[in-house]
């Protein structure tokens, strides 16, 4: 499949777009991931810098991310954010669904990316448990089981909606639903 980024569209809508950010609140528990990231559209140029400079004020100045080209269609060698270049590396062994970022002296953080066409319910799910301390549960981990409660949800959604309409109510004793009795006539008015 072939990605092509309107790189004019999405870089006037990002500036004025705020990260779409939940972060592990500070605890002694270390877990997989420090929170979570959504953003808004594929093309890392243009939202590297709203994530970085969101970030600067919590965890100082951020000089690396790497990425996996999986998610991404182009991975950029530099972007410029909040005044200072932001070097990007890609490597095929991380997780697909997870950006390091790397500050100089101050540390690493792992954040779950969540993908941009996510539909909202689910993405709130997604970084509230991204943002969990301690949790165990890594990137690719929570999106799948994110994706198992959705199924869950929507299979429940459609029981629902087919009780509601009149469908699979309980059969007449006797009567097994889908099977009509022996010696009862068909008419038009009984299809």
């Amino acid at each position: 499949m072939t990605t092509t980024l309107d790189r004019a569209a999405t870089r006037a809508l990002a500036p004025g777009l705020p990260a779409r950010l939940s972060l592990t609140r500070k605890t002694t528990l270390a877990g997989q991931l420090d929170g979570a990231w959504w953003p808004s559209s594929r093309d890392l140029a243009a939202e590297l810098p709203a994530l970085v400079d969101a970030l600067e004020g919590h965890w100082g100045r951020i000089t690396r991310v790497a990425v996996n080209p999986d998610r991404w269609p182009v991975v950029p060698r530099k972007v410029t954010a909040t005044g200072h270049t932001v070097h990007v590396g890609w490597f095929t062994e991380q997780d697909p669904d997870k950006i390091i970022l790397l500050a100089y002296t101050t540390g690493r953080w792992d954040l779950l990316v969540i993908p941009p066409e996510t539909e909202p319910a689910s993405a709130a799910r997604l970084m509230t448990a991204a943002a969990i301390p301690g949790s165990v549960l890594k990137a690719t981990g929570l999106l799948a089981a994110d994706d198992v409660v959705r199924r869950a949800a929507d299979a429940h959604r459609r029981e629902d909606d087919w009780e509601t309409e009149g469908g699979a109510g309980t059969a007449p004793v006797g009567h097994p639903t889908g099977q009509r009795s022996a010696g009862r006539p068909r008419t038009s008015a009984g299809r």
